[in-house]
């Protein structure tokens, strides 16, 4: 399938409201846009370097539970 034309999903009505149903993903997907390859190396780039991170952190539920706390406590 082309990244360009695929679409998320669909509305559809129900009884007295509208559901979204996505469209299933696992398929094989193709691009003629160069920017995307910049894109899914970026995102790879991140995605290692988070992966480094959570090898770097001893106790990676704490800190994320320290984080969601701390936010909690900003917002409020």
């Amino acid at each position: 399938m082309k990244f360009e034309d695929f679409i998320s999903g669909t509305w559809k009505q129900q009884f007295q409201y509208k559901s979204f149903l996505p469209t299933p993903i696992n398929q094989e997907w193709c691009w003629n846009d160069p920017r995307i390859n910049v894109l899914l190396e970026n995102a790879t780039r991140a995605l290692g370097e988070l992966n480094a991170f959570t090898m770097i952190v001893p106790d990676v539920d704490l800190f994320i539970h320290m984080h969601i706390i701390k936010e909690a406590n900003t917002s409020s």
